[in-house]
């Protein structure tokens, strides 16, 4: 008899007396530990908070058998633009809760992770860009992260006048948080969960360093003289520096950012009056109806709001893009012409140069050059040691020296530095573009030139090398981050995902003063600005370039916005990223093209309803985004083609290996240009495939007329994995707007 049980009967025994059913929940409650759930209802949100937190109290109380026990068990009400409620719930009370009549959609509570300068000149958005300020002044964008410093000087409010009147939010006082102005003029925070986060602040104010990052770069007014101790030096702004910023922090420095969570953000920045919303954040890949990012910007559709979210910094693994639902914008992080090298100088004459920011200036002094197996404490810690880990070297044999690392994780020149060393030398054959700041002298090498300095070490009676400080440098660009995460979109073989590519590497942007630089133990280097990488630092440029191009264009849908980005997009090339449109999407972000697009593809929330019922989900799993459980889907079946979507670009899945697949594209543009044009069709198709179009000429009389055309993809079958590209571009004699038409086999 397992020990478990025979103690089970043994409580029993002795306490006979007490309540059976009592001593069994608590086993039971034991073995079924209670968990964070998200429950949405069938039944339009009630704005009156009180109410609606009656009302689902009442939902729980049928369940829990009392109302003091359903009012302990909720945590948070939704009920400014959707009505849902947080709970903690037994997987079986879940499972019990979801077959209630009123229940439309119940799914566990899960945990997300985060995913300028000279960026905005590269992709041609320079500071004396047209823009319309007093439109641009009453654009609000909301952005979801690790909070804000508001003392930066990237959020003054020189020159705004108050808050538009469409905002309906607040910034309430919290402690630690010095308030809110007329850039700034909402920030909140939310941490449903209530578990103490040591390493954070309850209120808006950013120790992270991430969240003040990504708004300065969507909307920081302009700062000349910026630099991160004099690198990167130049005037930093955002993508509309007039715009004013909504914040909403649901990322915490230890627990990360969770679903329940950013659900209240979007219930509140709905509510509130936001235009655009911006989201670094991303997680495994769910369904459409199962992810919060994707439920919470359907809901941001409905009222017209555009969320642009990060792709993910999972790549170059392919199928890993994150923010793929198609109403929102995936954005890829690619590189500008700009990188930052250290020279590394050894012993014997020679040189090599390594990537990396390291601040430190070691007045050109030689030190010892050691591998980290070398100092490794003892033999059994050698392999350990190889990688720089923690509690794998002797600090008495590190103590002056400069250590040779393989690369396993970041930080080992925080490791080198604790054990007494100088610094840190990282050999890698990852994340070679992108350029890290090191908390102590250090820089990063190609393994094959790592190789060399083994050798070097190996065979020298006396090894030395100097590690000079980073100085700027000019390399080829655009490209892709390699860690930027990769189509095919996990979620349809039908969408393209990523949409579109930004800079996303060492953008310097404002800081926040309570962490260091790289938050490493023992980083004692401090800044206004700082330079990071990621998805999440491309995301804050799309979704500013979105507030450009809203602010000419107030009325536009979100749809509308989003196909002026994809078809203006500058082309990039496969030979540089052999993974084509599913590294970059459409291309790099090109924001002067995107305020006049000529033509743009249009839909409506119904259209994104045809989709998910084409893509196999039932009217039920629907609910969850339209609040109803009257979706028929038969009724909708005979779809707009083969997507069911009126999406800029096109993606066809072959998977039949003996005979071609044939699809065919509907699709509906609408003249935003000038209004008496003609567009002729391009047609750029790969070997083995056949596309045609029809019409091939388009002719519209006025502005927002809508012409419908078809596009047939006959494709042969394809050998092995592959992916193929091709486009249709349709031209004027003063547009051309494009569209990837991608064709993939894997």
């Amino acid at each position: 008899m397992p020990p478990r049980f025979r103690t089970f009967l043994l409580i029993i025994s002795i306490f006979s007396l007490l309540s059976f059913s009592t001593i069994l929940a608590s086993t039971i409650n034991n073995v079924h530990p209670k968990k964070f759930y998200i429950v949405y209802l069938g039944n339009q949100p009630l704005h009156d908070e009180a109410s609606a937190n009656q009302a689902h109290i009442n939902v729980l109380s049928n369940l829990k058998g009392s109302e003091a026990e359903a009012k302990e068990s909720i945590v948070h009400s939704y009920h400014r633009s959707f009505n849902a409620f947080a709970a903690k719930l037994s997987e079986n009370e879940a499972k019990t809760l979801s077959g209630k009549d009123e229940v439309l959609w119940i799914f566990e509570n899960k945990y997300h992770k985060l995913h300028t300068t000279r960026s905005w000149d590269f992709i041609r958005f320079p500071q004396s860009a047209k823009r319309r300020l007093k439109i641009e002044s009453n654009i609000i964008v909301g952005l979801f992260d690790t909070g804000i410093t508001p003392e930066s000087e990237s959020f003054k409010d020189d020159g705004l006048g108050p808050p538009p009147a469409k905002w309906k939010g607040a910034c309430p006082r919290y402690a630690n948080f010095s308030g809110c102005n007329n850039k700034i003029i909402g920030a909140r925070y939310f941490k449903l969960d209530k578990v103490p986060d040591p390493a954070d602040i309850l209120s808006p104010v950013d120790v992270e360093g991430h969240g003040t990052h990504t708004s300065s770069t969507l909307a920081g007014t302009l700062i000349s003289n910026a630099s991160l101790s004099g690198l990167a030096a130049g005037t930093a702004r955002g993508a509309v520096p007039a715009a004013r910023l909504a914040i909403y922090k649901v990322c915490w420095a230890s627990a990360g950012c969770s679903d329940m969570d950013i659900l209240a953000a979007f219930d509140h920045a709905i509510a509130d009056g936001v235009d655009i919303i911006s989201i670094s954040i991303g997680g495994p890949s769910r369904s459409y109806v199962s992810d919060s990012i994707s439920i919470g910007s359907f809901h941001g559709l409905r009222k017209g709001i555009l969320t642009v979210g990060s792709a993910g910094n999972d790549g170059p693994s392919l199928e890993t893009v994150s923010n793929h639902a198609p109403w929102m914008m995936s954005v890829a992080a690619s590189g500008i012409d700009r990188g930052f090298q250290s020279q590394i100088s050894l012993g014997n004459g020679k040189s090599i140069s390594g990537i990396g920011i390291d601040l430190f200036d070691s007045e050109s002094k030689s030190y010892t050059l050691v591998t980290g197996e070398d100092v490794a404490k003892d033999s059994e810690s050698r392999e350990n040691a190889r990688y720089c880990l923690e509690d794998s070297m002797s600090p008495t044999k590190v103590k002056g020296k400069l250590v040779l690392c393989k690369l396993e994780s970041w930080g080992v020149d925080s490791v080198v530095k604790e054990n007494g060393g100088v610094g840190a030398i990282v050999a890698s054959t990852r994340f070679l573009d992108v350029p890290m700041i090191f908390m102590a002298p250090g820089t990063l090498i190609n393994y094959t030139i790592g190789e060399k300095v083994y050798e070097y070490i190996n065979k020298s009676s006396l090894p030395t090398a100097t590690i000079h400080k980073s100085q700027e440098v000019r390399i080829s660009a655009p490209f892709i981050g390699s860690f930027s995460s990769r189509g095919p979109n996990p979620g349809s073989v039908r969408i393209l995902k990523p949409d579109i590519a930004a800079p996303g590497i060492d953008i310097l942007a404002s800081y926040t003063p309570l962490r260091s630089l790289t938050g490493l133990k023992g980083d004692k280097q401090h800044s206004k600005f700082s330079l990071m990488s990621g998805t999440s630092m491309a995301c804050p440029h799309v979704a500013g370039v979105a507030a450009y191009v809203k602010s000419f264009h107030p009325n536009w849908s979100p749809a509308a916005i989003r196909s002026a980005i994809i078809t203006t997009a500058l082309p990039m090339s496969s030979r540089v990223d052999k993974d084509a449109e599913f590294a970059y999407g459409a291309g790099q972000v090109n924001p002067l093209k995107a305020r006049s697009p000529g033509l743009v593809y249009d839909m409506d929330e119904m259209a994104y309803i045809q989709f998910l019922c084409k893509e196999g989900y039932s009217g039920t799993s629907i609910s969850v985004l339209v609040g109803s459980k009257s979706i028929n889907c038969s009724a909708l079946l005979p779809a707009f083609g083969h997507d069911s979507l009126n999406y800029p670009t096109m993606q066809l899945n072959v998977k039949n290996k003996q005979e071609p697949t044939l699809a065919v594209f509907r699709r509906r543009v609408t003249n935003v240009g000038p209004s008496k044009s003609v567009y002729n069709a391009i047609i750029r198709a790969p070997k083995g495939v056949n596309i045609t179009v029809k019409p091939t000429s388009l002719s519209f009389s006025h502005a927002l007329e809508v012409r419908s055309f078809k596009v047939v993809v006959r494709a042969n079958p394809i050998s092995g994995s592959k992916l193929l590209s091709g486009s249709l571009i349709w031209k004027s004699t003063r547009h051309a707007i494009k569209s990837p038409i991608v064709i993939y086999k894997f």
